[in-house]
């Protein structure tokens, strides 16, 4: 049987060499940062998507990496309430802001290291405890998961 850890993996390597290797980083980047954080991967019609959660639901989750075929994203599920004076936020709609990530390196920038900062002291979670890995939803019908691949 197959562990969560070998499904995300499983997941991750069906985007561009490139594409896996930054969105792995990225988990793994944050999983050190917030270590007591469930991560709860969704493989979805549009997207991978690993969301950091001080619980095992969807609601109790307060930043994402999304895979997609030409990039990562960092979303902050409660973005639009985030003090952001560099303006790296993107996103017009009434709760989601999101920044692209060029490198895993673009998660130690000090504006969204500030942003990480805010968010973690609105929604904490257990910094001493491994969180688990939990796969919520695998889509049946999903696009293309590299460029120029048919559906």
């Amino acid at each position: 049987m197959e562990t969560p850890e070998d499904q995300l993996a499983a997941f991750a390597a069906r985007y561009a060499p490139e594409i896996a290797e930054r969105g792995l980083a990225a988990i793994a980047r944050m999983r050190q940062r917030m270590p007591g954080a469930h991560r709860l991967v969704y493989d979805n019609y549009n997207a991978l998507a690993v969301g950091f959660a001080h619980g095992d639901r969807a609601k109790d989750a307060f930043v994402s990496i999304a895979f997609y075929p030409r990039w990562v994203t960092l979303f902050f599920l409660y973005g639009s309430g985030l003090d952001d004076p560099a303006g790296v936020l993107k996103g017009q709609g009434a709760r989601v802001r999101h920044v692209v990530l060029d490198s895993v390196e673009d998660l130690e920038r000090p504006e969204i290291v500030a942003l990480l900062d805010q968010v973690l002291a609105r929604h904490g979670v257990a910094s001493g405890t491994d969180g688990p890995l939990i796969i919520k939803s695998i889509s049946p019908k999903q696009r293309a998961r590299r460029p120029g691949a048919g559906v």
